[in-house]
């Protein structure tokens, strides 16, 4: 199928009529514990274009939560997936293993910040891959405390929920949660002004007092967060966290689910500080749509786990091993780290102009192509997730996928499949100005 035109087109209202029946559809059969951003149902994507059953083309920033950020229906992973597909579907890389896996193996051994020796595991949601992260380092360390951050989110499973801030939705009803999880103060410059340093001076005084180093198997950041409203660190936040980490034999995992493969205009986001992760946990991007993840990490870490103890019937699938290879391709073929950083120079532009003129704009912040704009009450600098979900609302109804995120859920955030042409980014941020206008 070839790529849709690559224009805004609404050819209905938001929703039209036969997604209209098709979400009643999905009121009679799918648990309602499962929601939807958009009342939409797709049909076709690619480029930076969203197709709905009524024909409308949506303008997508949102890349189904950053993940196909080599686009949607991207050739090279097509091709891929079809050959792999013809071939055989599964396996079981515990049963009969496959060259595909350790290819990806391979290639994430090589590209991941640090060139020591190490190995990779491969799983199948982000979640997943954080779980075993942690299940890798308190075998590794013999310890079993965990250390997470304010405003983070790690998934959906029991463990990582525990590991996950922010309350409504994701753990609200669902305890109790795994034990042995202590929660450190991030770094928000926009809320706390505090330096790099001293922002984690004050991180690793509450893990020393709360938990002890002695305890602690790993600390575990995003180094941009995701959900928990795409903050980013104060220059030196990280690299302090690592060196303390190193100092007392703790282990540092990286939750790059979110930024890495090129999101952020570096191949990983632990890239742009220099800062060497002793594991890496990477999903979403990796593979083009189809659900991988992985763990990678220094030899003598992942290699502690016994024989046996890492794995899961369809983790490193063959068929989305082949799409990572192919979106791994694409990325160095098509300059993707360069596009990213186009993308989010004209972004970050369009909305600090926006800023200037309006006042609820309290912060615009980020790195390539995950951009975010935090809206708060002029007066008080309050959030304000009333006006961010109307601004959103606004948006969808004039055909533009933007999605909300944050603590208090007063961000809007810009994830753009890295395909995406200039002319539909910027009509893109004219919908965005003019739903500013009018909310």
């Amino acid at each position: 199928m070839s790529e849709p035109v690559q224009q805004r087109l609404l050819t209905t209202p938001i929703p039209g009529p036969r997604s209209t029946a098709l979400m009643e559809r999905k009121n009679g059969a799918v648990a309602s514990g499962v929601g939807t951003t958009m009342p939409v149902f797709a049909v076709a994507a690619g480029g930076g274009v969203v197709v709905d059953v009524d024909g409308n083309h949506l303008i997508d920033l949102g890349s189904g939560i950053a993940v196909t950020t080599v686009g949607n229906a991207a050739p090279r992973v097509v091709a891929a997936v079809q050959e792999q597909v013809a071939a055989f579907t599964h396996t079981c890389f515990m049963i009969t293993p496959y060259e595909g896996y350790v290819a990806v193996a391979e290639r994430l051994n090589a590209l991941t910040p640090g060139d020591h020796d190490k190995r990779t595991a491969l799983f199948n949601s982000g979640a997943e891959a954080v779980e075993n992260a942690v299940k890798i380092a308190r075998v590794h360390t013999g310890r079993d405390a965990v250390a997470v951050f304010d405003h983070a989110y790690h998934g959906r499973t029991n463990l990582t929920m525990a590991m996950t801030a922010k309350n409504m939705p994701y753990k609200h009803g669902f305890g109790p949660f795994a034990g042995e999880v202590y929660r450190a103060p991030l770094s928000y410059p926009f809320r706390d002004g505090l330096d790099g340093a001293v922002a984690a001076a004050r991180a690793i005084d509450v893990i020393e007092k709360q938990v002890g180093a002695e305890n602690l198997a790993c600390v575990v950041i995003e180094p941009i967060q995701g959900e928990g409203g795409f903050i980013e660190p104060a220059p030196g936040f990280l690299p302090a966290l690592v060196d303390w980490c190193r100092a007392n034999g703790v282990v540092f995992v990286a939750d790059e689910v979110q930024t890495g493969f090129a999101r952020t205009g570096d191949l990983f986001a632990s890239d742009r500080e220099g800062i060497v992760p002793d594991l890496i946990v990477t999903a979403k991007g990796i593979a083009g749509g189809l659900p991988l993840s992985a763990v990678t990490g220094r030899a003598e870490i992942m290699d502690a786990t016994h024989t046996g103890g890492l794995g899961g019937t369809y983790g490193g699938n063959p068929v989305a091993c082949a799409a990572a290879l192919a979106a791994i391709e694409t990325i160095e073929a098509d300059g993707l780290l360069a596009r990213a950083r186009e993308i989010e120079a004209i972004t970050l532009t369009r909305l600090r102009d926006l800023q200037a003129s309006d006042p609820r704009i309290g912060d615009v912040r980020g790195r390539g192509a995950m951009i975010a704009v935090e809206l708060v009450d002029p007066e008080t600098a309050d959030p304000d997730p009333e006006l961010t979900k109307a601004v959103a609302a606004h948006a969808h109804r004039q055909g533009v996928i933007v999605l909300t995120c944050g603590t208090y859920g007063n961000v809007l955030r810009l994830l753009p499949p890295l395909s995406i042409g200039d002319e539909l980014l910027h009509e893109a941020l004219d919908v965005l100005a003019e739903a500013f206008r009018s909310a």
